[in-house]
């Protein structure tokens, strides 16, 4: 049986249209023909939505009970039975309650789509796995409900359902996305317009980048290598000299023209040995693309333009650019250069060439590449050496006879320094030993015959072999000590580059890892490190696919110590970089040292922390401590006075007065050894699920009768909570509530439910607290305004936060509408425990 088709409507935010648009298309297909069934689809009570129900098959819902409470959930086994064409499958991340078939609903869908039925679903950008951190950075709510990015990358038809946040937002004004009593809280949190903006950004790039997969798979199933100008990429071709610089920021100031430009920078690496270029430029080069929002890439490749050009044709570019050429212009001699040859095969490949200042001021020394003179290069000198003085024998016997043997000797003498330039020594010696048998042959009497009948000649021909060998040799290593140069100024350069990370303290050792494996173009690098001289390896950092688990298995292997060494893969080097590597060793063992101290410094901050949180605890409880005990002690010792006799209403006073600072002295101490026990971490949550109406009206217990409205529904889910940490925490939020609230207000306390979390909102009507000291108001010893010190020590809120954490909650400060501050509590549902409005996120209506 074919696998089903899978359709997602994709959406920015709650309320954007996801559901509307796929019971629009159910119905244009119905109205086609197509037998299509509702499997699950939520309608939040949106009037709108749920009208566009009628008219299609529904399947019922399955009823599951759980923690004495009744659930409905999709029935697969009833769809699979029904079996029809399509089935409308709503909130492909939404989990299931405990006791269904599947944990999760795109588990569901997945059975459907092995049956054969196409699927149609929704899902919003938050839910995807791999967003999750973003999401919460841009609005501060984690999301607990998520499927995995490939669930919905495999989907056959992705469609964004898209809004723009002014429009969304005026839909949730009138009333279309939440009930009235929810708008205001959730415009000023979760329906902010920059969350919006941030959202619908990261719903365009992600369809954007799934779309551009697409494209790729297409190219590549139908071998299309053309360019297709979808969008724009930018290659850069960076040589490591000074010129990338201004290479890049042109680059990006051509994609700034065209939204959703690339830059993709790219250094060509040769495989004889340390990368070419400088070192130290490459490393700025790659900092600044990257800051521009660019990508760095390293390319093996004999043949620069080919590898260029065989790069920007795999990345789909439109554009690439090239600085001019820095070479003088003699050395165009040698060939037309990497810009004009790029520019000449580039096809359809718009090639930049941008001038610059160093341009046709030299390349300077030959890069860092060992001796080798390279291959064309030996090849010409072979053909100089060998062919030429054949051509030039040729040449003086047809069309220049009779000329002096001086000269014809000075001629080949030439060939042999030319040769000697071009290919080395070798092809040097090879056209000395031609020259000398020609020059005998042909221009030497008794020509035609290897016979020398005049002593001064066989003298001649002599002077002439051993002047050929020593220019090709002297030439051969003044280019061998060029090369040799050219590398320790590269090696320089790379150990100036590890000093200089020494110095600025930088500790990343993937950032090291990777240094290594572009500069000497590898497939891997990875550090290995034991406990002890014959335990088992461990892997601290790697960089690239497959890193060995074994020194042994390496291809190249430094050894730091007997517990640490640094290994590579992808080919074997020359022992003349293993100095530069052991260089490279040397380092990440110093970056690893690093860390460690770095690790052993911040737990000495947390110690001094702690001792100055005990050393502010005691500066700050020499007075509030001082105040109830100085109370007690006057009333007790006015009860105990004999010469005066007081009335029962006077000793009634006295014995409340006893009674109210030792309830202050006891809430002090409370706090001050829960502030205690969070500071040294010893606080251990006893998590168990309970209602919110057993432990929240506990907490009111300490605050005036009547001062507080509690509103707490009785269909909330159940809390994954410790009841005592929260008990102590509610307590605290609500006492500080009645301490700044307006005289004759009352404070209120109300719950709901959003999502997988619970929101406990306490709301006052007080003067509020600035957004600046928002955040100020949960440090520990910190009280707002001019509360008197004999009110605490501004313990409560940071007690009541630290434990919120501890239980996997927060406690958030919001400014109340029309005035005052509300304290949001948001607490972890119990599982199964089923939330009013499942498609809002938790904290949209905080």
């Amino acid at each position: 049986m074919a696998r089903g088709k899978l359709r997602i409507y994709l959406g920015a935010a709650p309320g954007v249209g996801k559901t509307y648009a796929m019971l629009s298309e159910a119905h244009r297909r119905t109205e086609r023909g197509t037998d299509i069934v509702v499997a699950f689809v939520e309608h939040h009570r949106r009037p709108r939505t749920e009208v566009m129900l009628h008219g299609l098959e529904q399947i019922p819902r399955r009823e599951l009970e759980y923690r004495d409470a009744v659930f409905t959930e999709m029935d697969v086994d009833a769809v699979l039975a029904r079996h029809p064409a399509v089935a409308l499958v709503d909130e492909l991340a939404h989990t299931n309650v405990p006791g269904s078939r599947n944990a999760k609903r795109w588990q569901d869908v997945e059975e459907l789509l092995q049956a054969g039925i196409d699927v149609v679903s929704t899902v919003n950008i938050q839910h995807l796995e791999s967003l999750g951190d973003v999401v919460e950075s841009i609005t501060g709510v984690r999301q607990r409900e998520t499927v995995p990015d490939e669930v919905v990358r495999r989907a056959d038809q992705i469609e964004l359902v898209d809004m723009s946040p002014q429009a969304l937002r005026r839909r949730m004004a009138h009333g279309n996305i939440y009930a009235s009593d929810k708008v205001d809280a959730a415009l000023s949190n979760y329906f902010r317009p920059g969350n919006l903006t941030a959202l619908r950004e990261l719903a365009l790039l992600w369809v954007a980048d799934r779309v551009d997969e697409y494209l790729q798979e297409y190219r590549a199933d139908h071998r299309i290598s053309a360019a297709w100008q979808a969008r724009e990429r930018i290659v850069v071709g960076l040589t490591g000299g000074p010129e990338g610089s201004t290479l890049i920021r042109r680059a990006a100031r051509m994609a700034a023209k065209g939204s959703g430009s690339e830059i993709l920078a790219v250094h060509i690496v040769r495989s004889d040995g340390l990368a070419s270029g400088s070192a130290k430029e490459l490393a700025a080069q790659r900092t600044l693309v990257e800051d521009l929002g660019g990508s760095f890439h390293h390319v093996i490749g004999e043949d620069i333009p080919e590898a260029m050009l065989d790069f920007a044709r795999g990345v789909n570019a439109t554009q690439i650019v090239l600085g001019t050429s820095r070479r003088k212009a003699w050395q165009y001699v040698l060939g037309p250069g990497v810009g004009s040859t790029v520019a000449r095969e580039s096809g359809d490949i718009d090639v930049h060439i941008v001038t610059h200042e160093h341009a046709a001021k030299g390349r300077g020394l030959p890069s860092a590449r060992g001796a080798s003179l390279g291959r064309a290069r030996v090849v010409a000198g072979w053909l100089t050496g060998v062919v030429g003085p054949v051509l030039l024998a040729l040449l003086l016997t047809n069309w220049h006879p009779g000329m002096s043997q001086a000269t014809e000797m000075l001629l080949f003498l030439t060939l042999t320094v030319a040769a000697a330039l071009v290919g080395g020594l070798l092809p040097a010696l090879a056209s000395a030993f031609a020259g000398s048998l020609l020059l005998n042959y042909y221009f030497t009497p008794p020509t035609h015959s290897f016979t020398i009948a005049e002593p001064e000649n066989i003298i001649a021909i002599v002077i002439f072999v051993v002047v050929g060998l020593a220019v090709a040799s002297v030439v051969d290593l003044a280019a061998r000590r060029t090369q040799q140069a050219a590398r320790l100024r590269s090696e320089a350069e790379i150990l100036s580059y590890l000093a200089g990370s020494v110095l600025r303290g930088e500790s990343s050792l993937e950032a090291l890892l990777e240094r290594v494996r572009e500069t000497f173009g590898m497939d891997s690098v990875v550090l290995l490190a034991r406990d002890s001289d014959h335990g088992a390896w461990t892997r601290e950092a790697s960089v690239g696919e497959r890193p060995c688990l074994r020194p042994e298995d390496a291809d190249v292997e430094v050894p730091v110590s007997d517990r640490l060494s640094l290994a590579l893969t992808g080919r074997v080097l020359p022992a003349s970089d293993r100095r530069v590597l052991s260089a490279f060793a040397a380092q990440a063992a110093v970056v690893m040292d690093r860390q460690r101290l770095e690790g052993e410094a911040e737990h000495a901050r947390e110690l001094a922390e702690g001792n100055r949180i005990r050393t502010a605890l005691l500066a700050a409880v020499s007075h509030d401590l001082r105040t109830p005990l100085s109370a007690i002690k006057a009333s007790v010792s006015s009860l105990r006075a004999d010469d005066v006799a007081w009335s029962d209403e006077d000793e009634a006073e006295l014995l409340e007065g006893i009674e109210d600072g030792a309830d202050r002295l006891d809430h002090l101490v409370g706090n001050l050894l829960d502030m205690s026990r969070l500071q040294t971490g010893t606080v251990t949550p006893l998590i168990r699920e309970i209602d919110l109406d057993e432990v929240v009206p506990m907490a009111l217990g300490g605050v005036p009768e009547g001062s507080v409205v509690l509103d707490i529904p009785e269909s909330l889910p159940m809390v994954a909570v410790d009841p005592g940490l929260l008990e102590r925490s509610v307590a605290n939020v609500v006492e500080n509530a009645v301490k700044y609230s307006s005289p004759g207000s009352k404070v209120v306390v109300a719950a709901s439910a959003l999502g997988d979390r619970v929101e406990v909102r306490v709301v006052d009507r007080g003067p509020g607290v600035p957004e600046t000291a928002k955040d100020r108001i949960f440090e520990p010893f910190q009280r707002y305004g001019d509360a008197p010190r004999g009110n605490g020590v501004g313990l409560g809120l940071a007690v009541a936060r630290g434990f919120a954490e501890s239980m996997g909650g927060t406690l958030v400060a919001e400014d109340t509408p029309g005035g005052g501050l509300t304290m949001v509590l948001t607490l972890q549902a119990a599982l199964g425990g089923r939330p009013a409005r499942p498609d809002l996120p938790a904290g949209a209506t905080s």
